[in-house]
């Protein structure tokens, strides 16, 4: 970058020192924050046809005055004012808010042209813009920014032509030119003119090509070296695991491998292999046999002579990984283990003290494990489960148990691609999409409201045949401001619906650690048949009797939560039912209703989702971990993420990367950014 960018903005002349301050309210500092202050939209201002315009769309019309206009007062100080205008053979209303003064301006017959927001059904125009004539050529786009304080659109406008005529040649080169050629990229100060100030559309989507590219090639960037750094100075440690033992423990179990497992376990076993730590994600939809794919990485570890551990959020989900694991495990001699905060005095010595002789294969346990008293004697893989559900800090502990052990994080949130490249960019992602043979899709209906009476029929139905059923509801209870069947209602409803037949368990947030365990072992027992609960059974808990789940208010979910939610039955081999009791305003809403309906493919509907929702909902904004783009967005433009990715992948991996001058500015951008630390890697 050139130097004179990183100056102030008051060295763009026409800026003062008071300008400047209102600046620095938008983060804009340098010459260089102003000239990459992008619009995030444009008004169009060339004219449409009212045929080829949809719904909702903004848009610019030429037309003749029909009738005198009419004006209405309302509140203080606001305004209404309506006229028709005859454009091409269509008579529509423009509507104009607040600007009275128009009434005495327009006249019959006259030739104006309207910009504003087009109402398809009512035929109805709300201009923010009316100007007397013909629309004038000279502009077809003009940008927007987001401005604040005393800044008004039209200023930064002005600041940034100003910026740009004096600093816009020295404007110099960021991306390597192959990839310049091979994507055909706009060089990046026709791109940041493009931007700014578009003849046409087509500038338009030029300029910002370029720059999707380039967030995304920088944001890669990073995340490619430190994956490079982080495998390369993890001493790591190369399993060398017996192939004809690992052969015999897969062909005894008691069902067949799919691809998708086959394929995701050869990419584990290659990882633990290499010298290098393996960092891997393993992503797989509920049900889709994740915990056979540990127990096989966890047995080629013992062959290998290291121990394992598993580490999971509940005590509950850590019962049961143990008991499979132990069914699975033991036959062949390895010793497993449970650690979880309940196992106290004698037992629990006893334990820490076989795991540090050595004497234990697998320990299964709650984060109970990364507590300072457990010792390892020698720790070869960890395995996480939900790992979003462990903060950073905690992952690191439990590695840090062993010489860099290898490490697999396993999640049943169907992460969509596109975030699992950004988001966990520094790992290798494998996939398990295909489910066991066998397995029944889970029916799912959309009901609303007022057929609750039906859907009490039912449960009845499935509770007759001696089944459970899941009742799940969004809050624990009544706010003011949303009119949501909250938990405790609905379980005071359902204890008086089924008095005398069925117990009906409750389940919320703000019950004790304990409480909550209890409750759920009661309905793992099938001591009660109805647990009504938030979503408090989102991950993991397996009660193969619950063939039913019915979900109040579903419309108040996202798609992935849905489904997360529905895998909780369907885990016997009984055919098992989700009811969406839902009345959805919104088309947004309508939209995810049928989509829950038509698919149980958790990764086709967190795309869905994606879509729907954007990728701050998804992840929840506080915690997403995830990076903001000024131009490129990441659902929107995967493709040139994917591309980006690749890119800066291969160019880590080569050896010009480190050693070449044409590269010079990009590793002092790694620098600069605390990737690199010191001299270059080889």
């Amino acid at each position: 970058m050139n130097p004179n960018y990183n100056q102030s903005v008051t060295a763009v002349k026409g800026i003062g020192e008071e300008t400047a301050v209102s600046l620095a309210e938008m983060n804009i500092n340098t010459v260089k924050d102003l000239l990459e202050y992008f619009p995030y939209r444009y008004e169009d201002y060339r004219l449409k046809d009212l045929e080829e315009i949809k719904h909702d769309e903004r848009v610019t019309v030429e037309g003749k005055i029909h009738s005198e206009p009419s004006l209405a007062y309302y509140g203080r100080k606001r305004s209404r004012l309506t006229v028709r205008v005859l454009v091409g053979r269509y008579l529509i209303q423009v509507v104009m808010f607040n600007q009275p003064y128009l009434k005495n301006k327009i006249t019959l017959n006259e030739t104006v042209t309207v910009t504003g927001k087009w109402d398809q059904h009512r035929q109805i125009i709300t201009a923010n813009e009316l100007k007397i004539g013909s629309a004038s050529s000279n502009k077809d786009f003009e940008p927007v920014y987001a401005v604040k304080g005393n800044i008004t659109v039209k200023g930064i406008r002005r600041f940034i032509k100003l910026a740009f005529s004096q600093y816009g040649n020295e404007i110099s080169e960021t991306l390597p030119e192959k990839y310049l050629l091979q994507y055909r990229l706009l060089d990046r100060r026709d791109a940041m003119r493009s931007l700014h100030f578009p003849a046409n559309d087509q500038e338009l989507k030029q300029g910002r090509r370029r720059f999707v590219y380039e967030e995304f090639f920088y944001f890669q960037l990073k995340m490619q070296a430190l994956r490079k750094i982080e495998r390369e100075q993890s001493k790591g440690i190369a399993q060398a695991y017996d192939l004809s033992r690992l052969m015999e423990f897969i062909d005894s179990l008691p069902f067949a491998l799919t691809n998708a497992q086959k394929r995701v376990v050869n990419e584990i076993l290659t990882d633990m292999k290499s010298p290098y730590r393996m960092n891997r994600l393993l992503q797989g939809d509920v049900g889709s046999g994740k915990t056979a794919v540990a127990a096989i990485a966890l047995f080629a570890s013992r062959t290998a002579d290291f121990q394992g551990a598993l580490m999971v959020p509940t005590e509950i989900l850590a019962e049961q990984h143990a008991e499979s694991l132990k069914t699975m495990l033991e036959p062949f001699g390895l010793r497993c283990e449970l650690l979880t905060s309940s196992v106290k005095g004698k037992r629990r010595r006893e334990i820490l003290q076989h795991l540090k002789d050595g004497e234990i294969d697998v320990l299964i346990g709650t984060h109970a494990l990364i507590q300072e008293e457990v010792e390892f004697n020698k720790l070869g893989l960890v395995i996480t489960d939900e790992q979003h559900r462990f903060g950073v800090g905690q992952r690191r502990i439990l590695r840090e148990k062993g010489e860099s052990p290898d490490v697999l994080f396993m999640t049943a949130t169907p992460i969509p691609r596109t975030l699992a490249i950004t988001v966990f960019g520094e790992m290798d992602v494998s996939i398990i999409d295909e489910m066991p043979a066998g397995r029944k899709a889970i029916e799912t209906y959309w009901a609303k409201p007022e057929m609750l009476d039906r859907v009490l029929g039912f449960m009845e139905k499935e509770l007759s045949a001696g089944q459970q059923v899941y009742v799940i509801c969004p809050l624990i209870e009544e706010s003011d401001k949303l009119d949501v069947q909250n938990a405790i209602d609905v379980h005071a409803t359902l204890m008086h619906h089924f008095h005398g037949r069925y117990d009906v368990g409750l389940m919320h947030g703000r019950l004790h650690p304990d409480e909550k365990e209890n409750v759920m072992k009661a309905f793992s027992r099938n001591e009660t048949q109805i647990l009504v609960s938030t979503t408090v059974v989102e991950v993991g808990v397996n009660v193969p009797n619950a063939t039913m789940m019915v979900i109040y208010d579903a419309e108040r979910f996202g798609l992935a939560q849905l489904h997360q939610l529905r895998g909780r039955v369907g885990r016997g081999d009984k055919q098992s039912y989700c009811v969406l009791l839902a009345d959805p305003k919104s088309e947004v809403g309508k939209e995810r209703m049928k989509i829950m309906t038509e698919t149980n493919d958790g990764f086709a509907l967190s795309e869905k989702d994606l879509e729907l929702r954007g990728p701050g909902d998804f992840f929840g904004k506080k915690q997403s971990g995830l990076p903001e783009f000024k131009v490129a967005d990441m659902v929107h433009d995967y493709r040139a993420l994917e591309a980006a990715r690749n890119d800066a992948a291969s160019l880590v991996e080569s050896h010009e990367f480190w050693h070449s001058d044409e590269y010079l500015p990009l590793r002092n951008y790694l620098k600069e950014t605390g990737v690199l630390e010191g001299e270059k890697l080889d």
